[in-house]
C-alpha cells in the first residue's frame, strides 16, 4: 500500500516503449562521464579519434536537465571514468588492445600516459574532473569507475540504495558506451532506467546513437526506457526550489525560522535565506529555557558568543545558497565519550578525564559537512548502563514525563534531540545504549553496521562490539547523515571495507512494496508490560497494512547473543582498555553502580579457554542469524522487536539498578554481537496511568520499536523503517 506522500510525487512523461512514470524521493539523476578528458580539446577522446562536436552537443541540454533536476531536490550522481595513479585496477586488455591494433596511426597515446590536460583517465588530473559547467556540488555523489559501466568495482549501489533509490534518470557519454552500459548494469539490479536523447551522445552519433537507444527500449522496455528532455523538463520545473545566491539581493527581511529542525527542512530553509545566525539565536534561548527543566543533559554546553561566532563564519563562508554543503548550519550534540579537540573528554567518570589533541574522526566530518557543535551530552558512566541513572553529572529525565528514565548510556545525546535543542547527535551504542534512550524520548535511534562509521577517536567500552550511533529527528534524516559520515577507515582496526555485495532492488510492481518480517517469540514478549505489548501488536498490525509478510523466524541465535553479552566473558572487555590497577585507584571516584559491576567482572575470573568458548558460540549464533535473513525465499528482511520492554521510573532504578538494568536489554544485547544494524523508531503513545497503574498519573510515555537487519542490510532495513514511520505520522494526523 503506497502512502499519501508516495503517490503524491509520481510523475510521468512520454517515453519509448510506453509512459514512464517515477517516485520523484526515489528517483535520482545520474549523469555519466562528463569530463574533460571526454570533451574537451586534446583529451583521451580526441585523441582515441573521437568527434567532439557530437559529444559537446549534450554539454547544454545536460546541464539544462541538472539544473531541472537539482531545482526538485533530486538525488544527483556524476560518474567519471579513470584510474588509480599506479594503473593497478586497469586491465591490461583496457590499455594495449587500440594500441596494438595493426597498422595503427590514429595514436601512440594510451591510458596514463601525460597529455596536455594531464595523464590520461588517472585520478586526480585535470582531465579526469567533470567540467565546469556541471560541476557537482557539495552533498552530490561522484563516483570514480574504473570500466564503462557505473556498476563494476564502485560503492554506486550502495549509494543509491542508501538513498532508497529506485528509479534512474540518465544522461552523459558516450551513448554506444558507458552510457548504455551503465543502464543494463542497473537494469540487471532492478533499477528502472530511462535514457534522455538529447542529455547523451557519442563520437560517431551518425552510426551509433540512435540504435544505442533503440537497444534500451525494444522488446517491450527489455532495458529500460528512452524520452526527451523537454517533457522531462515540463514535469520538474514546477517543483523547483530558488536559492539565494552571493550575487542576488537578499531579501529585505530574512525568513523567520519555523522551529523545525530536522535536516531536511534546515536545508530547504537555508537555501531560502534563513541565516544560521536566526537558528543558533532561538535554540540558545530554548536551551537556557530546558535547563531549568533538566539541568542533567549536558556536560559542556558551547558559550552563545563561540556559536554565533561559528554560525556568522558559516555564513561567510558560503555565500552561495545554491551550493551549500549538507549539513550547513545544523546544530548537532555530542556524546561525552567522543573526542573534541582540546575540550575533556570525561565519559562521565572524572579519573578517566582527558583533554584530547586530536577529534574523532566522525566529529570532524559533521564539521567539514558545516555542521555547528553545540554541546557535549551526559551518558552513564564510561558508557556501562541502559538507564540515564549512573553519571555523576545527573540524571536526565525523559522529555515526556520528568519522573520516568532517559534510557542510557547515551542518554544526554537522546534528550537534547527529545527536547529539540539540535537536528542531531552523536551517540555509540554497544548493548543498546544508541536506541534504547531514543526510544524512551520519542526520536529515532540508528545503530548502523558496525565499522562503516569510523569509531576512532571514542573512548571505549567494548571495542570490538562498539559503533557510532546516530539519534536524529526522522528516518531521513539518520539515512542523509549515515551517507555523509560512512567511511571506510584504514586506522580503525574495526572499520569495514566500503563495497560489498548487495542484494537487487525491487523497483516496480507488487514487490516493491511487499516485506517480510519477523518478531520475538511469545515467551520474550511475555517480559514485556501490558502497554508496551500492546503497541507492539498495534505495530505488527500496521506492518502487515504496508505489505509487510509476517514470517516464522528462528529466535534462538538473537537470545542466545544476548545472554552472551553479560553472561560470559565478553563483558570483561569493560576492563581490557583499562591499565590493569585502574580499577583498584579509581573505585573511590567511581559511581557505586559501576564499582559493583566492575567488582562483579573481576570475580569472575574468566579464563582464556572461557574466552575462545564464547568466541565460538559467537560465531555460530552469527551464522544462525545469518541465516534468518538470508538472500532466500526463506529469509526475513527486518527483525521487529519492541526497544525496550517496558519504561522505568527514575526512582524504581534507583531501588534496583543492576536488574531493572538488564530488563531493559532483552531485545537490544544481541545487535553488535552478532553485528545486526538496527533503528529504533517512534511508534505512538500510550498513558502513564496504563502502565504504572495508578488513575491519577497524568501525561503520556512514548512508545518505539526497533528494526534489526543482517550486517550490511542497512538500506533495506532504513527503507521499510521510514515506510513505517510515514504510516505512524499519517494516522496521527
Amino acid at each position: 500500500m503506497s502512502s499519501t506522500k508516495d503517490v503524491l510525487s509520481v510523475l510521468s512523461i512520454d517515453a519509448k516503449p510506453y509512459i514512464y512514470s517515477f517516485p520523484l524521493q526515489h528517483t535520482a539523476l545520474l549523469v555519466i562521464d562528463m569530463q574533460r578528458d571526454f570533451l574537451l580539446a586534446k583529451g583521451f577522446g580526441e585523441i582515441q579519434g573521437g568527434n567532439l562536436e557530437a559529444v559537446q552537443a549534450s554539454i547544454t541540454p545536460t546541464r539544462k536537465l541538472l539544473e531541472a533536476c537539482r531545482g526538485a531536490g533530486m538525488t544527483i550522481v556524476h560518474t567519471r571514468e579513470g584510474h588509480v595513479p599506479d594503473l593497478s585496477d586497469c586491465p591490461s586488455s583496457k590499455l594495449v588492445r587500440q594500441a596494438a591494433t595493426p597498422n595503427n596511426t590514429q595514436h601512440n597515446l594510451i591510458i596514463g600516459d601525460k597529455g596536455e590536460l594531464g595523464r590520461l583517465l588517472v585520478r586526480g588530473e585535470y582531465g579526469h574532473d567533470i567540467i565546469d559547467e556541471l560541476k557537482p556540488l557539495p552533498g552530490e555523489v561522484v563516483i570514480d569507475k574504473p570500466g564503462k559501466g557505473s556498476f563494476w568495482n564502485t560503492a554506486i549501489l550502495h549509494k543509491l540504495k542508501a538513498r532508497a533509490i529506485t528509479h534512474l534518470i540518465v544522461s552523459g557519454v558516450t551513448t554506444e558506451c558507458c552510457f548504455a552500459t551503465s543502464i543494463r548494469e542497473a537494469n540487471d539490479r532492478g533499477f528502472e532506467c530511462c535514457g534522455i536523447v538529447e542529455a547523451t551522445s557519442g563520437y560517431n552519433d551518425s552510426n551509433f546513437k540512435q540504435c544505442s537507444l533503440d537497444m534500451i527500449h525494444w522488446s517491450q522496455g527489455l532495458f529500460g526506457f528512452v524520452a526527451n528532455l523537454q517533457p522531462l523538463l515540463d514535469a520538474l520545473t514546477p517543483l523547483g526550489i530558488q536559492s539565494v545566491t552571493g550575487s542576488s539581493t537578499p531579501p529585505q527581511t530574512p525568513p523567520d525560522f519555523d522551529g523545525n529542525l530536522t535536516i531536511s527542512s534546515l536545508q530547504k530553509a537555508f537555501k531560502n535565506g534563513l541565516s544560521p545566525v536566526t537558528v543558533i539565536e532561538a535554540l540558545y534561548n530554548k536551551i537556557e529555557a530546558y535547563h531549568r527543566v533538566d539541568p542533567a543533559v549536558w556536560i559542556y554546553l558551547e558559550s552563545r558568543e563561540n556559536a554565533l561566532d561559528a554560525a556568522k563564519a558559516l555564513t561567510v563562508k558560503y555565500s552561495d545558497r545554491s551550493a551549500l554543503p549538507p549539513l550547513f548550519g545544523v546544530p548537532f550534540s555530542v556524546k561525552d565519550s567522543i573526542d573534541i579537540t582540546g575540550l575533556p573528554t570525561t565519559t562521565a567518570c572524572p579519573p578517566l578525564t582527558h583533554v584530547p589533541s586530536a577529534s574523532a574522526v566522525v566529529y570532524d566530518k559533521c564539521l567539514a559537512e558545516g555542521a555547528l557543535f553545540i554541546g557535549k551530552t551526559n551518558l552513564d558512566q564510561l558508557a556501562t548502563g541502559l538507564t540515564g541513572c549512573r553519571s555523576p553529572y545527573g540524571i536526565p529525565h525523559s522529555v515526556f514525563h520528568k519522573d520516568y528514565i532517559s534510557g542510557g548510556s547515551s542518554s544526554g545525546n537522546a534528550v537534547s534531540v527529545g527536547a529539540n535543542l539540535v537536528s542531531f547527535s552523536l551517540a555509540t551504542d554497544t548493548a543498546g545504549s544508541g536506541r534504547v534512550p531514543p526510544g524512551f524520548n520519542g526520536v529515532v535511534g540508528y545503530k548502523p553496521t558496525r565499522g562503516t562509521i569510523s569509531f576512532r577517536g571514542v573512548t571505549p567500552a567494548c571495542l570490538s562490539l562498539d559503533c557510532i550511533a546516530l539519534t536524529t529527528h526522522t528516518i531521513s534524516d539518520a539515512r542523509s547523515l549515515w551517507q555523509i559520515l560512512e567511511e571506510y577507515d584504514p586506522l580503525d582496526q574495526y572499520s569495514k571495507p566500503v563495497i560489498s555485495f548487495e542484494r537487487h532492488i525491487n523497483s516496480i510492481g507488487p514487490q516493491a512494496r511487499a516485506f517480510k518480517f519477523g518478531i520475538p517469540p511469545q515467551k520474550a514478549l511475555s517480559l514485556c508490560s501490558f502497554p508496551h505489548r500492546r503497541k507492539f501488536n498495534e505495530t505488527v498490525a500496521t506492518l502487515q497494512k504496508l505489505g509487510g509478510v509476517l514470517t516464522p523466524i528462528d529466535w534462538s541465535p538473537f537470545q542466545n547473543a544476548g545472554k552472551l553479552l553479560y553472561d560470559g566473558t565478553f563483558v570483561s572487555e569493560r576492563l581490557a582498555s583499562l591499565p590493569d590497577d585502574w580499577l583498584g585507584k579509581s573505585r573511590s571516584l567511581l559511581h557505586p553502580v559501576i564499582v559493583q559491576l566492575m567488582d562483579a567482572v573481576v570475580e569472575r575470573q574468566s579464563t582464556a579457554v572461557q574466552a575462545y568458548r564464547d568466541l565460538q558460540a559467537k560465531a555460530i549464533y552469527t551464522r544462525q542469524a545469518e541465516q534468518v535473513f538470508s538472500y532466500s525465499a526463506t529469509g526475513i528482511d527486518v527483525l521487529v522487536v519492541p526497544t525496550a520492554p517496558t519504561h522505568w521510573k527514575i526512582s524504581e532504578v534507583l531501588a534496583d539498578p543492576i536488574k531493572k538494568n538488564s530488563h531493559l536489554g532483552e531485545f537490544t544485547h544481541c545487535g553488535n554481537v552478532l553485528d545486526l544494524c538496527g533503528v529504533a523508531v517512534p511508534a505512538g503513545t500510550y498513558p502513564v496511568k496504563e502502565l504504572s497503574g495508578n488513575e491519577a498519573d497524568e501525561g503520556e510515555l512514548p512508545f518505539s520499536v526497533t528494526f534489526l537487519s543482517g550486517s550490511r542490510m542497512d538500506a533495506e532495513m532504513l527503507e521499510i523503517a521510514r515506510r513505517f514511520e510515514e504510516s505512524m505520522k499519517e494516522n496521527a494526523c
